[in-house]
């Protein structure tokens, strides 16, 4: 019981990050649904495939599971946002596990089993181990003696969470191992030689100063410019790699949002008045809260600023106001009413040490109470009494660290309230402690508020008469595309575009859980619009298909406008440098050019052309410039803002760019050549990534 009391404690939250993959998941759909669904299509109950190997929804739900129980172990927080970082750990590691491992061993790497004891127990210990919290004495430091004590605890631990555990932090280790080993291939394996080293530092301290007119283009084409099919279709052709694509849907949404009406607000604003004096004076307010109010009464101790979170007019009054009990806050659609509950000086963390008692151990509690407050050592205390007892948990000495209202043990509650230096009994879920509190933060006023809030919520006849404008649209919009625009114009409703849906699409406009929505469109054919999609009780959804986009390369046509753009910004250049050349034929001087143009002569000092993107220059601009002879006006040279004309007025050589940055910029680019070692690889092994089906 402590070595997990222990994990779920101290910073494990923190070091939890840095592990190669954590996971928590709640199931959106069943797996007896998802069965039913795609009965007819075994491909479909398939999370995805990595490196040739279907990857089964059920075989994906086993993984996920056993992460959850581990996150559980670990205290890990719930919520959406955990569920959406747990699929993507749960994928990680079936990716390292299928392929990139895989690859490794293919390459020559390997991480042994010698390799593996001296990284778990060995002398040379990963940092998933030595910063570990789970293997820390009560100072802090990473111990031999809890490692090995929690690896005796595996056989004993009836549960089998320990050994789920154990085995989770060595594939993570040996995972992070091989990430190692193949990464070094790539930095040892870049090599610069001393003639690309001295170009590269001749290139940054060689730069020069100019003078140039430039003539902006592409904020309006040309409307005379064309681009014809053929010029499209060769254009294709030779990009293709460009054009690929994840399966996507253009399709429209209307959208009929349930809102309270005013006789709803109004009606809100008077049931809380009717509860206002009981609100003020009722001695139970937990129970009052529980039954009249949308927010139950919490037992924090706030600072002054942290109700702002709540309503800045609340905050306002719980640290400003005269009085205990405020008047009516309005806040759009919300009502609140506040009552201040207590105040007190209190410290926001203490820094506690506790021996844990279990079973018939905790008999001796008053003893060992007696002793600490004599002046024995809590620590010494706590390691005889585990010598005598022979048990790892009863007497385990523990140091949790600051606790606070926002990171605390349940139980422990008191050790913000208690004296520092006297030790006292804490009887939790876990059983008996000795508890010292050694260290604590200065104390600030804190206050105690109860906050009776209701939300104005739409009654029967507001839902209804939405729902009745939504079914008005959607039999007026049933039987295809058409009708849809049909009943968008006689209607007067607003629809909404979306372009290149893609199947993990889960918010539509500023509305979220939409996933729904984005299923039926996956599932329908072009042209199709659906009956009325319910999203959280409170939107009526009801879409079209427009186009549907399939995996692979987008068709020619659906490539041909990005196309026609892009060609079409390049002739304009083209043109406009023409026009340009014409016009300043026979000009000496950079100011008759801008007289010409109608433009003004700038300057640019200092411009490298190792650094194509510095101080917001052209590419095109920068390379022509840094081979242009000096004192001579070149031009026009088409960059990809503007047409510039242009005169080198003078080059300078520093030696502020030195060997040790040119080599500190390689190695920046290895890492990043590194960080793209697994995309590269989930592409060659064109890895299906289906998890947005059911989720």
């Amino acid at each position: 019981m402590a070595l997990l009391e222990k994990i779920r404690g101290g910073k494990f939250g923190v070091f939890a990050t840095g592990l190669v993959a954590l996971g928590l998941l709640s199931f959106i759909v069943s797996p007896q649904d998802l069965i039913s669904r795609f009965q007819n299509s075994s491909s479909k109950v398939d999370v995805g495939n990595i490196n040739g190997k279907r990857i089964s929804y059920t075989d994906f739900q086993a993984d996920v599971q056993d992460m959850s129980t581990i996150n559980e172990l670990v205290g890990a927080a719930q919520g959406s946002e955990a569920q959406a970082q747990a699929r993507d750990a749960a994928w990680q590691n079936l990716i390292y596990r299928d392929l990139f491992v895989k690859k490794a061993q293919a390459a020559g790497i390997n991480v042994g089993e010698k390799e593996m004891v001296d990284l778990t127990t060995g002398n040379m210990l990963s940092p998933l181990i030595y910063q570990n919290p789970a293997f820390v004495d009560e100072t802090g430091a990473f111990s031999k003696d809890q490692l090995s004590s929690f690896i005796q605890s595996l056989n004993l631990d009836e549960t089998g969470r320990l050994r789920l555990y154990w085995n989770y932090l060595q594939t993570s280790i040996a995972n992070q191992k091989y990430s190692e080993k193949y990464s070094t291939l790539f930095t040892q394996g870049s090599v610069v030689n001393a003639l690309q080293l001295r170009k590269e530092v001749e290139q940054n301290n060689n730069t020069t100063d100019v003078d140039f007119v430039m003539v902006p283009f592409g904020y309006q084409l040309d409307s005379t410019i064309t681009v014809s099919d053929s010029e499209i279709k060769a254009y294709y052709n030779s990009h293709k790699q460009l054009f690929k694509q994840n399966a996507n849907r253009d399709m429209e949404y209307v959208v009929f949002e349930v809102v309270p009406s005013e006789k709803d607000i109004e009606a809100t604003k008077a049931s809380v008045a009717e509860l206002y004096d009981e609100f003020a004076s009722t001695d139970n307010m937990k129970a009052f809260l529980l039954k009249n109010s949308d927010r139950t009464l919490s037992d924090y101790w706030y600072k002054s600023g942290e109700l702002a979170t709540v309503n800045s007019n609340v905050d306002s009054f719980v640290w400003g106001a005269e009085g205990n009990v405020s008047d009516i806050i309005t806040a759009g659609n919300d009502f609140f009413v506040v009552r201040v509950m207590d105040s007190q000086m209190r410290s926001e963390t203490a820094y506690v040490k506790h021996v844990l008692l279990q079973g018939d151990a905790t008999a001796k509690a008053d003893s060992l109470l007696s002793r600490v407050k004599a002046g024995e050592s809590i620590s010494s205390i706590a390691a005889q009494f585990s010598a005598d007892q022979g048990s790892m948990d009863n007497g385990e000495l523990g140091s949790i660290g600051n606790l606070s209202q926002n990171a605390m043990i349940p139980g422990f509650e008191s050790v913000l309230t208690a004296k520092v230096g006297e030790p006292f009994i804490l009887d939790t879920q876990y059983g008996k402690h000795i508890v010292l509190v050694s260290e604590k933060s200065e104390p600030v006023l804190m206050k105690q508020v109860a906050i009776l809030e209701k939300e104005s919520i739409p009654s029967k006849e507001t839902f209804n008469k939405f729902y009745a404008q939504a079914n008005e649209f959607a039999t007026a919009a049933a039987g295809g595309y058409e009708n849809y625009k049909k009943a968008v114009s006689e209607l007067g409703v607003y629809s909404h575009p979306v372009n290149g849906m893609m199947e993990s699409s889960e918010r539509l406009g500023s509305v979220d859980n939409t996933k729904e929505v984005t299923r039926w469109v996956f599932d329908n054919k072009a042209g199709k619009v659906s009956e009325i999609i319910t999203v959280d009780q409170n939107f009526f959804f009801i879409a079209t298909v427009k186009a549907i986009h399939k995996e692979g390369y987008a068709t020619v046509a659906e490539a041909a406008p990005s196309i026609r753009q892009n060609l079409a910004f390049l002739k304009e250049g083209q043109k406009v440098g023409e026009d340009v050349k014409a016009q300043i034929a026979g000009l000496s001087s950079l100011e008759e050019i801008a007289e010409k143009l109608g433009t003004s002569v700038s300057s640019q000092s200092g411009v490298a052309f190792s650094s194509l993107n510095s101080q917001g220059l052209d590419p095109a601009f920068i390379g022509a410039l840094s081979v242009a002879p000096e004192g001579k006006i070149v031009g026009p040279v088409v960059g990809q803002i503007g047409v510039y004309v242009f005169k080198v007025t003078g080059r300078d050589t520093g030696a502020y760019y030195t060997e040790d940055d040119a080599k500190a910029r390689e190695a920046q680019y290895a890492s990043y050549n590194t960080q793209m070692i697994i995309p590269v690889m989930m592409n060659d092994a064109d890895v299906k990534d289906n998890r947005a089906r059911f989720y």
